[in-house]
């Protein structure tokens, strides 16, 4: 074999390779843009991963993130003490006053009014089994409404 020999195979080689990549047809696909970011459509699951990368790359401050630090957020055990005593006030003043809403028998609301030192709850029948629960604050005066069905 002489030197020629391997130029003449791979010259060879690269003329097949040249005539099958002009003969070959191209086939080409439509471009769909698939979204990421799930608010612009993407997949659901993107939203946890997207939130923390840019929580981790966040270089901004809040300036009012001082007014709120740890220290301003932890209670004396004094400030737990009353804020649970008053919870359980306000448990046991609302469990009186639906204990003289429903008759002392629990058996059932009943049409009426019920009055509280800050609040007025009246009950008033709308037919059908409906009865409509009115709270008004006799301070502000302002009055919130629900209606349960029996």
């Amino acid at each position: 074999m002489n030197k020629s020999t391997p130029i003449r195979m791979t010259s060879i080689a690269a003329f097949f390779l040249y005539a099958l990549a002009i003969t070959s047809t191209a086939s080409a696909t439509e471009m769909v843009y698939t979204p990421i970011n799930p608010s612009f459509g993407g997949n659901p699951n993107n939203g946890v991963v997207l939130l923390n990368n840019a929580s981790a790359t966040n270089k901004h401050k809040d300036p009012a993130s001082s007014l709120t630090s740890n220290s301003l957020l932890q209670k004396t055990p004094l400030q737990t003490f009353n804020d649970n005593l008053e919870r359980a006030i306000l448990g046991q003043l609302a469990s009186s006053a639906s204990q003289k809403l429903l008759g002392g028998t629990g058996g059932g609301l009943t049409p009426g009014t019920v009055e509280t030192g800050n609040f007025t709850i009246r009950i008033s029948d709308l037919g059908g089994g409906a009865l409509q629960v009115t709270t008004t604050d006799k301070v502000t005066g302002v009055s919130t409404s629900f209606q349960v069905g029996q």
